[in-house]
């Protein structure tokens, strides 16, 4: 969605696709591609997959909403018989006639009453399911969501994610009711009230029901042409929302560049586009509407007349007049029911292949056939003519081997963009190598069960991720089952507790979204001390210190080697300080290892470490020599 054009150029764009029916072909390159009848058909039957576990819940739906559909075709039979076996009727006194007017107008209010009662238990069941299967797609849905390749969640974005998780699976949830339950019910009583018109008076019958097969025909072409409106509707929405949690999540940016208006702007023209949109879907739907209402009128008027006419001549008798009318109303009513399903049947197919589109993607690393369990202790990680790329062709870690001890600590230097996070990355498997392998005691990486592989990691990154919460969940957030004394003690090894003992509510203070209301050095304290309970044999340390000042930084270092200890640690970092006692230091370029060896080891050779180191001292004004002497 251009972010130039007004909301006007955006309508008129669309109207024009719409009107070139090439609505559907102007997706987003992010969005699944438009699916086959074929494959709707599969979708739709994915759904009816899902409802079989509530069979018996649907069942009894359609139980209820057919003993009420039969209790109001008997209701204008009642008026019939009051107007033309009491009201009407010659020859009867007007004791009997008030008996049967007593007797017709009880039975008569016992069916209404005992009709309306079943409908509304036929409503609250019909929410209660709908919930039901709402919770268990959405479940589903966020379960898929979660374990999603990472390339795959990027495209959708955070704004394709929640107005698939909220929107999409609400409208899809209305398929029970629009595709099943209601068409259903609404074919009954339309083939009984045919039947029951039939019987009264076929003549009359035929004249009512003339004008009906046209309007069905034309009722559903024009439904069908609306789909592609709220299709072009939900990927709108999905943009907006999308752009608006970036804009909030960035909103110190926003400000420090005085963009609030533009955004402001942005956000208006997409919600303006999507208002013209949905007034032009609602004036097609206005249209339909209309135009059964001017039908369902002139039948009407058409039975008064011809019935009238009926009336006069012999034919027709004044209680059948007005059962036809009202009999009229209840063959009309499913008509319209039927065409209305159509159209929100459009709308929730609409949401539907999305959701399931969703739901039919691969888990990104499901485990292989046979995998086992991940050893609990690291003995040994070795890397394996690893090379990754993200993109064919363009590989950014090659010729990757090394062998490191457990326990060992092994620091990732270089320029940015060398392939240090990559193959931090590869290690807590968020990829998977290209060629080569990864060996954990000897065995493929990729053998061991996903989840009892990542239960040997913590990470700390620079950018650290703290959730909306308190201080006490953040840190625990790894170990949702420590006490509060193992968390207090995380926090002291963190150099945390300090600085949470002075908050209002200490371990209970909230820390608002992504830890806002706390500083960047605070909050990398936090990410350490939720590594640290974590208590995990493989550490990845991605900057882990970049945000704490050179006090904080110092406090800390021994609380770091009292975490490493033990711990097969990889470790990103550019302060000497941190990587200056690794076991292991890998200098990288190209995604290549061109240097290794400990800090003694690579100042000696006098290479491109040793370079690096020179710059460093260099610019904090320190002697390269002292610091390569320790």
């Amino acid at each position: 969605m251009s972010q130039a054009r007004s909301s006007r150029q955006r309508y008129r764009g669309f109207v024009q696709d719409y009107k070139q029916r090439r609505l559907d072909d102007a997706a987003e390159p992010s969005d699944s591609p438009r699916p086959a009848p074929g494959e709707r058909r599969a979708y739709v039957r994915e759904y009816l997959r899902w409802l079989r576990p509530y069979r018996y819940a649907a069942l009894a739906l359609l139980v209820l909403a057919l003993l009420t559909t039969g209790l109001q075709m008997i209701e204008p039979l009642f008026m019939r018989f009051i107007i033309d076996r009491v009201l009407l009727k010659a020859g009867l006194d007007t004791a009997t006639r008030l008996a049967r007017l007593q007797l017709a107008g009880a039975a008569f209010v016992a069916v209404v009453v005992l009709s309306n009662v079943i409908d509304a238990l036929r409503d609250y069941r019909q929410r209660l399911l709908n919930v039901r299967v709402m919770m268990s797609l959405r479940r589903s849905l966020f379960e898929r969501l979660l374990h999603l390749p990472l390339s795959r969640l990027w495209d959708m974005k955070t704004g394709g994610i929640l107005s698939r998780l909220t929107g999409d699976v609400e409208t899809t949830t209305g398929l029970l009711q629009m595709a099943l339950v209601s068409p259903v019910v609404s074919l009954i009583r339309l083939s009984v009230a045919v039947a029951v018109l039939l019987v009264l008076n076929w003549r009359l019958a035929l004249t009512a029901m003339a004008v009906v097969p046209g309007a069905m025909l034309i009722s559903f072409m024009a439904a069908r042409r609306i789909r592609p409106i709220y299709r072009s509707l939900r990927r709108d929405v999905e943009h907006i929302d999308g752009r608006v949690g970036e804009t909030f999540s960035g909103i110190r940016i926003v400000r420090a560049f005085r963009r609030e208006l533009q955004e402001l702007l942005n956000y208006m023209r997409g919600r303006h586009t999507v208002l013209r949109k949905e007034l032009f879907a609602h004036r097609r739907e206005l249209v339909l509407w209309t135009s059964w209402g001017l039908m369902q009128a002139g039948v009407n008027v058409v039975i008064v007349w011809y019935g009238g006419y009926m009336n006069i001549t012999g034919g027709a008798s004044i209680g059948d007049i007005m059962a036809f009318q009202w009999y009229t109303f209840l063959l009309l009513g499913p008509v319209w029911q039927i065409v209305n399903s159509f159209s929100e049947l459009q709308r929730s197919l609409a949401a539907m292949e999305r959701v399931f589109d969703v739901l039919a993607m691969d888990d990104d690393k499901p485990d292989r056939p046979g995998a086992r369990d991940a050893p609990r202790v690291v003995r040994e990680l070795r890397f394996e003519d690893i090379e990754f790329a993200y993109r064919e062709g363009q590989p950014v870690v090659r010729d990757f081997s090394v062998a490191v001890p457990g326990g060992s600590v092994v620091a990732l230097v270089g320029r940015s963009g060398a392939g240090k996070t990559t193959v931090t990355d590869l290690v807590a498997r968020f990829h998977d190598p290209t060629r080569g392998r990864i060996l954990l005691n000897g065995g493929d990486i990729r053998d061991f069960r996903l989840r009892t592989y990542r239960d040997l990691l913590a990470i700390v990154q620079q950018d650290v991720f703290l959730f909306d919460g308190s201080v006490r969940e953040n840190i625990a957030y790894g170990r949702r089952d420590a006490t509060d004394a193992e968390i207090e003690d995380a926090a002291r090894r963190a150099n945390a507790h300090e600085f949470i003992a002075k908050l209002p509510e200490q371990y209970e203070t909230s820390i608002g979204e992504r830890g806002v209301k706390l500083s960047g050095g605070q909050q990398q304290r936090l990410a350490i001390a939720r590594a640290i309970l974590a208590s995990p044999q493989i550490l990845i340390l991605d900057e882990a210190t970049s945000n704490l000042d050179t006090e904080s930084e110092q406090l800390i270092q021994a609380s770091m080697a009292a975490l490493l200890a033990g711990r097969t640690t990889f470790v990103i970092a550019h302060r000497l300080s941190t990587i200056r006692r690794a076991d292991m230091i890998l200098l990288m370029e190209d995604g290549r290892v061109t240097e290794r060896g400990t800090h003694e080891e690579l100042m000696t050779v006098r290479g491109a470490y040793y370079g690096m180191v020179l710059r460093q001292m260099e610019s904090d004004g320190r002697n390269a020599e002292a610091v390569w002497r320790g």
